[in-house]
């Protein structure tokens, strides 16, 4: 029996790619504590501002290539010729101002890591560690932003993070599993999310 996904679509034609299937099977709104991870989602939904999400997926692999495996130790000492290295990358967004918030947000990441101990404790203690589940049937209930994402865009931005918006910090939530907008019928929603 076919399993019954959320009915929209990570993609621009509208039916999903294999990547943005396998994305919204197995990583979209499911909990993450990795640090690792946290920092290269963070880039991902700063990268995928202005273009579609199964770009993103696309280049996933490139990016991680050529931001070092999202190590934010590694990102946060880059300068002006690892930025020009990237700047020449066809297989990355070559957005000067992403790459730049990328490497900004790594060493903000870094201070937060060293104000708390880890950037999960902070992340997730927005919501004392537990995931938000909207219980959404249709796509027109999921927002693009809500109060929680606005609230953790404004701290973001007062530490120096960068390309952390409302909608965008919104997305991250859902990819890191803070937020849970995968829908009643879908067999994708796991027991840890609701």
């Amino acid at each position: 029996m076919e399993k019954k996904r959320c009915n929209f679509s990570f993609g621009t034609k509208g039916s999903a790619s294999e990547k943005a299937l396998r994305y919204h099977d197995t990583r979209w709104c499911k909990p993450e504590h990795r640090e690792s991870e946290l920092y290269a989602m963070l880039v991902l939904e700063g990268m995928q501002a202005g273009v579609s999400w199964d770009l993103i997926l696309n280049k996933e692999e490139n990016f991680r290539r050529a931001f070092d495996g999202f190590d934010p130790q590694t990102v946060s000492r880059y300068g002006e010729e690892k930025i020009g290295k990237l700047m020449e990358d066809r297989g990355i967004i070559r957005n000067r101002r992403k790459i730049e918030a990328a490497i900004a947000n790594a060493r903000a990441f870094l201070k937060v890591q060293e104000e708390f101990d880890s950037f999960d404790r902070f992340i997730w203690g927005f919501t004392d560690g537990k995931t938000v589940d909207h219980h959404l049937s249709d796509v027109s209930e999921m927002p693009a932003k809500d109060e929680l994402s606005e609230k953790i865009s404004a701290e973001l931005i007062r530490r120096g993070f960068r390309f952390v918006g409302p909608t965008i910090v919104y997305s991250y939530l859902q990819g890191i599993g803070i937020v849970n907008d995968h829908w009643e019928h879908c067999d994708f929603r796991s027991a840890e999310n609701g």
